[in-house]
């Protein structure tokens, strides 16, 4: 346990100060409506929303499960989370324009706008449950859990002191400040939780134990995990590292923060932005800042950690009086790393993790919140409520979520198992989230069919597996451990498959949607492609007239920016690894790589916002 000093209490203190003050400053303008609360009146700029997206990213549970995997399976473990690149750079090119055009609140309330009758609002009302409730409690009690194990390790806090600490700050500025003290506050979050990352990794490699970059890089537990992709001699590891990830993850599976197409909190902010090029901006940003600039700090100190805590049996050593309910695993190594810091830096880490865990939790609690609010209360059960009455309902559940995610922390164990059962929920989901936008006939039950395969498969493989494998099969534990059946990407791929073959299933055995509404859909969002030339032509033979009969359509192009700027942010990533390396030639190689995609991305994205302007979808003036 580090015990912290007057210097790193003053920077505790300060931290503290200045995000409450925040919250004050924000809370007159957060209630005087729903639209203020949960959107900031749809006016905030790129710039802003981008820092906020890459903020709530950057949470508490991010550095324990970056250094989970590392510990586990190198740098090149990373591709389960690297591969959802694509699925940014696609909203951010195809789908964040349609999003802002919607005009919706919420991503919840898009279905009743998608699909007609009775099916679009119990898509709505249970998906608003599903969503507000279940996921995003789960996903608040990973990011808690995190903060559990940081408190228990640095400063020796039981999990019962930290959730009371870190949940009552932050549901208190939550409640108190709504969307606007979220998105500044997280503007200054992201600052100091990247100041302290950076901080946290110069310190770690210049530790005596670690010697610096070129003893820690020569170190034999850190030398065979340093390979940016997995053995290519070994086809299991690439299969499941590297090829699943980059084949089937990134299209298919839900996961928060890189949905394909777009939701929860990344759809809030494209709707909350001045236009929808701002809306292109920000999550642009975002992509640019999450995967090229964010990873090595974390990477670097879990490399580290290898040297000073080489295993499991290491890190028990060295803290035998662990709280009670603190797990001993790999995730606890990143924590165990800040113990080793000097005081002042100790402070300023310690405010940059919790920092990370207001960020992300401050979003969470006003998402979650603007989903029971504008589509469970206000759809519901009284659409005649005032704004006054939605603000003071929304605050409600803000403190009744943090409450639930408190309890439901307690029982989670690891960064890495809360990533993988997240992943698995939302296995096979995804294509559907990216073609409803395109494809008339999606209908509601598509999206009823896909929740009802993916959550009780995702519930199968992590509960029930190994027990029917075991029973079937006639196999002991030690066998099922080791054979294909136990690999979470075999199971990845399977829930995919059964998950889209259902909803493609109930897809087409089931009736589409009424015109009316796939006319206003059309006509509000200019959806086109070949997807809609059958409504279009109904339309037509129906002396329906709708804009965007006759657009270009912009998919083509968003298809190959976003190939373009993977290259160029993937090349960005890796170059820097090879700095780090000391590994000059592939470096500068990878830097003239990024510079050359980043200049055909800049020329490819001009044609883009031509077409919109062609197409009078949006005027000059907002490009």
């Amino acid at each position: 346990m580090a015990n912290l000093n007057s210097l790193d209490l003053l920077v505790l203190v300060l931290f503290f100060i200045s995000t409450l003050y925040i919250g004050w400053r924000t809370m007159r303008k957060a209630g005087q409506s729903s639209s203020e609360f949960f959107l900031s009146g749809r006016s905030i700029p790129w710039w802003l929303l981008g820092f906020s997206l890459v903020a709530t990213t950057f949470s508490a549970d991010t550095p324990n499960l970056v250094t989970d995997i590392v510990r586990r399976d190198g740098v090149a473990g990373n591709w389960c989370w690297w591969a959802f690149l694509p699925t940014g750079l696609t909203t951010v090119f195809i789908y964040a324009k349609l999003w802002r055009k919607s005009g919706v609140t919420t991503d919840i309330e898009f279905y009743e706008m998608r699909y007609s009758g009775s099916s679009g609002a119990f898509v709505r009302g249970f998906r608003t449950l599903y969503l507000g409730l279940i996921v995003n409690t789960f996903i608040m009690a990973s990011v808690t859990l995190a903060i559990v194990k940081i408190f228990g390790v640095i400063l020796g806090f039981s999990p019962l002191m930290t959730t009371l600490i870190a949940g009552t700050v932050t549901v208190v500025f939550t409640t108190v400040g709504g969307f606007s003290a979220v998105l500044w506050a997280d503007f200054v979050l992201f600052i100091i939780a990247m100041a302290g990352s950076i901080a946290a990794a110069i310190v770690a490699v210049n530790l005596p134990e670690v010697g610096g970059l070129s003893a820690l890089f020569a170190n034999q537990e850190v030398a065979e995990k340093l390979s940016f992709f997995p053995d290519f001699g070994n086809t299991g590891a690439v299969i499941t590292v590297l090829t699943i990830p980059l084949c089937v993850q990134w299209w298919s599976a839900w996961y928060p923060g890189a949905e394909p197409g777009g939701g929860s909190y990344t759809a809030q902010r494209m709707l909350a932005a001045k236009t929808p090029a701002h809306a292109v901006g920000a999550t642009f940003f975002f992509n640019v800042c999450h995967y090229a600039v964010r990873p090595w700090p974390w990477i670097l100190v879990a490399l580290a950690s290898l040297v000073v805590y080489p295993n499991l049996v290491a890190l028990q050593d060295a803290f035998p009086s662990l709280p009670e309910g603190v797990k001993v695993d790999h995730d606890m190594a990143y924590s165990a790393m800040m113990t080793k810091l000097p005081h002042g830096i100790l402070g300023v880490v310690v405010a940059s993790l919790f920092a990370a865990y207001m960020s992300t939790i401050a979003t969470h609690l006003n998402l979650g919140s603007s989903y029971m609010v504008n589509d469970f209360y206000k759809r519901f059960v009284k659409p005649s409520a005032s704004e006054k009455e939605l603000v003071k309902f929304g605050r409600i559940w803000t403190v009744a979520l943090m409450i639930a995610a408190c309890f439901l922390a307690l029982c989670l164990q690891s960064a890495l198992q809360a990533f993988e059962i997240m992943i698995m929920i939302g296995a096979g989901t995804g294509l559907l989230f990216l073609l409803r936008w395109f494809w008339w006939r999606i209908n509601a039950y598509s999206e009823i069919a896909a929740m009802c395969f993916a959550f009780p498969i995702a519930l199968y493989f992590k509960f029930g597996h190994q027990q029917v494998c075991c029973h079937f099969l006639n196999m002991t534990s030690e066998q099922f451990a080791n054979s294909w059946l136990s690999n979470s990407g075999y199971q990845l791929v399977i829930s995919v498959a059964i998950t889209t073959i259902g909803w493609l299933l109930v897809t087409f055995l089931t009736p589409p949607d009424s015109k009316e509404t796939l006319y206003a859909f059309v006509q509000k969002t200019r959806a086109g492609g070949p997807g809609w030339k059958k409504v279009y032509e109904q339309a037509k033979k129906d002396g329906v007239s709708l804009e965007g009969e006759n657009d270009k359509w912009p998919v083509p192009m968003g298809i190959l920016c976003s190939f373009v700027g993977c290259i160029a942010i993937y090349a960005a990533l890796f170059s820097t690894g090879c700095f780090l390396y000391g590994c000059w030639a592939a470096a500068f190689g990878l830097l003239a790589l990024t510079v050359v995609g980043a200049l055909l991305l800049f020329r490819c994205w001009k044609k883009l916002e031509q077409i919109s302007v062609d197409n009078g979808s949006e005027s000059v003036e907002n490009q």
